[in-house]
């Protein structure tokens, strides 16, 4: 399949199929880090998936935000960027795209490391695990990184080691609607390409804003289910990045990304 058809298939997939899943998968218990359900830094990657995703991805640093970071993606030079995407043998991969929320996420980690400075910061929804690399690259005290794919959570061990990091905790569930977690800094990027998810992910910012009060960071192009929902009024805009025409392409012409502030005014 060509590249478009790649890219097609991811897009819609996130919105239509991925959003379902989040949905689905109910929070469990309070989570703490001491005592989350996650990889450990020292747990190994099964050697079959972990060859599997080495021949199938580009490690690479070009076409993004953050060329200080080196990532395992799915790029035109990869084998499944052609080939028919129900050959590929895991779900869905949309760690294995760099989205430009996360890009603009982890550009202004890196360019403001006091943001994150000894301060606990959970990446949700962390894909590819950029934008918690770019919070341990600047000197956050905790990261704990979370996507629902536990094959996200094994590339994102892939991309710890590219970068000489010692692999973050990262917890394989659906967090939304547990109890609020006691983080410093929350950050999110692309997340809101569902209706639903995003009433969730509202609702669940509020409460970790009300409790813990949390800091809150979200990353997105503008996408229209992000303008169009409710939660757009209560955001500040941070920062505002141009997108490196690779990018652009990635991304249907797409060509900036901003940083957010979440500041409800009423965290109910």
């Amino acid at each position: 399949m060509a590249l478009c058809g790649w890219k097609q298939l991811l897009l819609l997939g996130r919105q239509n199929t991925l959003g379902k899943v989040w949905r689905s998968r109910r929070g469990g218990p309070s989570l703490h880090w001491k005592r989350c359900c996650h990889w450990s830094t020292g747990r190994s990657l099964d050697p079959e998936v972990r060859a599997f995703l080495e021949e199938n991805t580009e490690v690479t640093n070009s076409g993004h935000l953050t060329p200080e970071i080196r990532l395992r993606l799915l790029t035109p030079r990869c084998r499944f960027w052609r080939e028919k995407p129900d050959l590929w043998p895991y779900g869905d991969p949309f760690w294995a795209i760099y989205w430009p929320g996360g890009q603009a996420l982890s550009r202004y980690i890196l360019d403001n490391p006091h943001v994150v400075k000894g301060r606990s910061v959970l990446d949700l929804g962390s894909g590819c695990g950029a934008t918690a690399i770019a919070a341990v690259m600047s000197g956050a005290s905790q990261v704990l990184a979370n996507d629902i794919d536990p094959i996200a959570g094994m590339a994102m061990i892939l991309n710890c080691e590219l970068n000489h990091l010692n692999p973050f905790p990262i917890t394989i569930k659906n967090i939304i609607n547990s109890e609020a977690g006691n983080w410093d800094l929350i950050v999110l990027g692309d997340m809101f390409y569902d209706e639903q998810l995003a009433d969730g992910l509202h609702h669940w910012l509020q409460k970790c804003i009300r409790i813990h009060q949390t800091e809150v960071l979200i990353g997105d192009p503008g996408r229209h289910q992000f303008l169009s929902h409710s939660i757009h009024s209560q955001l500040h805009k941070v920062i505002e990045y141009s997108l490196p025409e690779y990018t652009r392409q990635e991304n249907h012409g797409l060509t900036s990304s901003i940083v957010w502030s979440y500041q409800p005014s009423n965290s109910l």
